[in-house]
């Protein structure tokens, strides 16, 4: 009889105290949200389908109420034809002396064995990144893809009849289509680890959000020159209110999955004073 009401009194205690721990875990993350969304949003972009996605498999599972959009976003490429890598990537500018600058360790080994030993140091760290919208960033994407395709178009007027190079104008063209029409005009364009000094060179709140991403260094070259990494941006998934859940249910509007070409909704975002995003407003568009 005792050994059952002490386990009984254990077992009531844990639920209590397991409870409490989920209470004071939710108002730590509501006060989050308060302290985030109070005063003027730090910036505001306006986004469209082409930078806000589903995440994959959303709306197969029918018990799930919930549903959000991730930001999509873009590193510049160094590459003259290659349209920039998402969500991630090794962007020109993230250089030696920009990874110094985050406070990381950029000087170069000296040989594979300091190489090694410097790798096995380095860890990736949360800097404040640049998101641009629609800007030069972009303007060179789409210019180098519209250069491809006529670059392959000049090719085919020299040789009409080579499959491959018809097969290559045709894909430089889709691919042309794609940058104008479908891919991401977002793309990161800085970092630094003052949000002051970075707003001061991107004043336009409207075009340029400021966030928090984890950047990692990395090592090239055969002399060992350092570069870095954008791992990821640290909150890159946005609910939607329960009132906007139609606009992305598959069963209702299914041209929004999978969505190829034109516009279907445009979504108001603010980025808040922890410079975490959240949606202000989002209103379907016409294809």
């Amino acid at each position: 009889m005792k050994n059952w009401t002490l386990n009984n009194w254990t077992r009531r205690h844990t639920l209590i105290a397991g409870l409490a721990l989920i209470l004071l875990t939710n108002a730590v993350a509501l006060l989050g949200v308060h302290r985030n969304r109070s005063g003027e949003p730090e910036s505001m972009l306006t986004l469209t389908q082409r930078e806000l996605e589903q995440p994959y498999g959303w709306g197969m599972n029918r018990e799930n109420s919930g549903v959000s959009l991730r930001i999509n976003w873009r590193v510049p490429s160094a590459e003259k034809y290659w349209p920039g890598s998402y969500s991630g990537g090794n962007p020109a500018w993230l250089d030696q002396a920009k990874m110094a600058s985050l406070g990381f360790d950029a000087r170069p080994s000296k040989d594979m064995q300091d190489d090694f030993r410097w790798s096995s140091r380095q860890l990736a760290k949360e800097v404040l990144l640049v998101l641009e919208l629609d800007g030069p960033a972009y303007q060179q994407a789409l210019q180098r893809a519209q250069q491809y395709a006529a670059e392959q178009d000049a090719k085919l007027a020299t040789l009409p009849d080579d499959k491959a190079v018809q097969q290559s104008a045709k894909s430089a063209h889709e691919e042309a289509r794609r940058e104008e029409q479908d891919n991401s005009r977002l793309f990161a364009v800085d970092a630094g680890l003052d949000l002051n000094e970075l707003r001061a060179q991107y004043p336009d709140r409207s075009r340029y959000a400021i966030v928090r991403a984890q950047v990692q260094p990395q090592s090239i070259g055969a002399k060992g020159e350092i570069a870095g990494y954008i791992n990821r941006i640290s909150i890159d998934e946005i609910n939607v209110p329960h009132e906007y859940h139609a606009m992305f249910d598959i069963r209702v509007r299914p041209a929004i999955i999978g969505q190829t070409s034109g516009r279907t909704f445009e979504a108001s975002v603010a980025f808040g004073q922890r410079l975490e995003p959240w949606l202000i407003d989002i209103t379907a568009a016409e294809k």
